[in-house]
């Protein structure tokens, strides 16, 4: 078996560029290990909470136990089916901010900058603003990722947003375009009440192409020749085989698969894979380190009225939707709920948002239990940009097995500071007047908590991964001894070999990552292709005016 490309993974940047390299003629086999992605679980927007929970759709990783959170050990999943992670998450669509991309430039990745990404969110995306306004000019017309709205129908939606404007924040009616500070509708990649992952967008067009094809198996290592990458061996049905490349390898396996199938491969911290007897064929030390991710609580409310979506969790009405959602494909099935969202800033001399919410009408977490109380609603928060550092490593050099993942979550101080202020933020805006007609009382972290102390204990026993782990093949400088790709995603000191997805990140974006995991795959295609880049984009976001002096 033989392409001119070979990519590993059909995730969210996977998936883009074999639709992009194969458009241009090029031959694509894509290699992944997890299976179908059709049935109701994974395309039913609602159904959300069910894939990330099952090992048939994820591969169930865990972090070590934290260090920092009093050693528990924190859920890590990750999308082992077609469309990789796209297929099992939250759905919700965030560019990041236009700072986040600015930052990659200065940092080193030369050519990343908003004005160089921008046009690359506009190429992917189909955007439907649902009624709701938004930034056209912004926003594409023509690609093949859907970005829709919810319907927002639950009068809560509005009283998350107008509360948020009651406690002196701004409005947005696009935090994809121009303005990302603010409260306002959150965009889905949902299109006619499916979710659209990047199997739907770009694997299944692509797939349609006769120089494209999909192989099942688990990729146990890149096979070099002289110092350049010309094949992966991978195993399946019990066998093991070569897929060789024409001209290059391309690894898109997750920020967790891809610096683990680099190391398995002699790329990697010299010392590190001497320990698994692993012969060296780069020193890369960078590989594995520099993970990060966003964590974030729920702050729950119980609610005085029974207007949330409690009243269909019960299975009469969980099938009713789910008849509904299979019959006409409409319904609440349709949506993840997660329809008001809001980016602020933590404090005054903070120069773009470092907080987000995403706003939902239950009391639910994220493994499908309702609150007690029953009737409820909840924000969910957490700052942006954590300085704490983690790394991924090898536990063994057998490629079935999982590898070492310590997040090293809350390890800085100023993490917790930030977690107190999201707490406090909250219940400011949960006590806006047009909450006032829907606030019972709070259930978590409850009234009682109010020192430091006691809050500490709380952020400490509850907070979650918002699962977005990135960055652990960051991309940066030739010279960076921590950069593991340059600024055209080539793993530096291997020939034919690139890293395209979450992982190469040099720091973590705001919001979720699925739109930029997909923008990187789509500027990545051009880069591989030795395409022009799109033209830069020289519109003008908005920041605060008087970010220096206010918080808000």
């Amino acid at each position: 078996m033989i392409a001119d490309y070979v990519i590993v993974g059909a995730g969210s940047a996977g998936c883009a560029m074999a639709y992009r390299l194969s458009e241009a003629g090029a031959s694509v086999l894509i290699i992944e290990y997890g299976g179908t992605d059709i049935g109701p679980f994974i395309q039913m927007p609602a159904a959300l909470s069910y894939p990330m929970n099952m090992s048939r759709y994820d591969w169930g990783y865990q972090s070590e136990p934290e260090p920092h959170l009093g050693g528990r050990k924190l859920a890590c999943p990750r999308g082992k089916v077609v469309g990789g992670s796209s297929s099992i998450n939250g759905m919700v669509y965030v560019r990041g901010h236009a700072r986040d991309f600015d930052h990659w430039e200065e940092s080193g990745a030369q050519g990343w900058a908003y004005a160089d990404v921008a046009p690359y969110y506009k190429r992917m995306e189909t955007w439907h603003d649902g009624g709701h306004g938004g930034d056209a000019s912004w926003r594409g017309t023509d690609g093949p990722l859907h970005v829709s709205r919810g319907p927002r129908r639950n009068p809560l939606f509005h009283a998350f947003v107008e509360a948020g404007r009651q406690a002196g924040y701004e409005t947005t009616g696009d935090y994809n375009g121009a303005q990302q500070e603010g409260f306002g509708p959150m965009e889905q990649t949902v299109h006619k009440g499916r979710r659209w992952s990047a199997a739907n967008a770009y694997l299944r067009p692509a797939l349609k192409r006769e120089n494209c094809d999909l192989v099942s198996g688990l990729a146990r290592r890149i096979i070099m020749e002289d110092g350049r990458a010309v094949g992966v061996e991978i195993e399946r049905g019990g066998k093991i085989e070569v897929i060789s490349a024409r001209r290059e390898v391309i690894v898109s396996a997750s920020s967790i698969n891809s610096p683990k199938l680099l190391m398995l491969s002699g790329i990697g911290p010299a010392a590190h894979l001497a320990e698994h007897g692993i012969e060296v064929v780069a020193d890369r030390p960078g590989v594995g380190q520099n993970l990060q991710d966003h964590l974030e609580l729920y702050i729950q409310m119980a609610a005085s009225k029974p207007i949330t979506l409690y009243r269909y969790w019960n299975l009469v009405s969980k099938a009713g939707i789910g008849v509904q959602w299979l019959l006409w494909k409409a319904g609440l099935g349709t949506s993840n709920q997660f329809e008001s969202a809001a980016f602020i800033r933590s404090r005054a001399g903070v120069e773009y948002p470092d907080i987000q919410y995403h706003f939902l009408p239950l009391a639910v977490r994220y493994d499908g239990q309702a609150a007690a109380e029953g009737h409820g609603f909840q924000a969910h928060v957490g700052p942006m940009r954590s300085s704490s550092r983690g790394a991924v490593t090898l536990s063994s050099s057998d490629p079935a097995q999982a590898p070492k993942i310590q997040f090293n979550y809350m390890s800085d101080p100023q993490d917790w500071e930030d977690f107190r202020t999201c707490i406090r933020l909250t219940r400011e805006i949960f006590g806006q007047d047009a909450f006032k007609p829907f606030v019972k009382h709070e259930i978590q972290p409850g009234e009682a908590a109010q020192t430091d102390a006691e809050l500490d204990a709380f952020i400490a026993e509850h907070v979650e991964s918002a699962y977005h782990p990135c960055g652990t093949c960051k991309m940066g400088a030739v010279d960076d001894p921590m950069a593991v790709v340059d600024p055209a995603s080539r793993v530096i000191g291997v020939d034919g070999l690139r890293v395209v997805d979450s992982s190469i990140f040099p720091r973590i974006t705001n919001g979720n990552l699925n739109a930029p995991s997909i923008m990187v795959g789509e500027k990545a295609s051009d880069l591989i292709l030795g395409r022009d880049p799109l033209p830069r984009a020289n519109a003008e976001p908005w920041v605060h005016p008087d970010w220096k002096t206010a918080q808000r």
